[in-house]
């Protein structure tokens, strides 16, 4: 498959302990059912389950590592009302997502 017809995602999960993840993947399915069966990333074993609460997509791998790094920089708070703003997966607000 070639670079511009794969889709390359950034996403944000929630933890069991209420901590958020970030991460980047070609396919958001997969790699959500990667956490929650303990072979996802190191951080996110001991705090499942995760949920999916926020993605961006692109088109290359380097658009999406770059926004990774950048997600990755941002603090809890900027992460939070990234989130909020955009309301991606169905409309959660942070109340929402900190609701369960």
């Amino acid at each position: 498959m070639m670079d511009e017809e794969r889709k390359y995602y950034v996403y944000i999960v929630r933890c069991n302990d209420s901590t958020l993840y970030t991460g980047y993947t070609v396919n958001l399915k997969k790699r959500l059912d990667s956490h929650n069966s303990s072979n996802g990333a190191k951080y996110t074993r001991g705090r499942l389950p995760v949920s999916l609460i926020y993605y961006e997509k692109f088109g290359s791998a380097s658009e999406a590592l770059k926004r990774e790094y950048q997600i990755k920089n941002m603090t809890r708070k900027q992460k939070l009302k990234m989130i909020n703003s955009n309301k991606l997966n169905g409309g959660f607000t942070v109340e929402e997502i900190f609701s369960y």
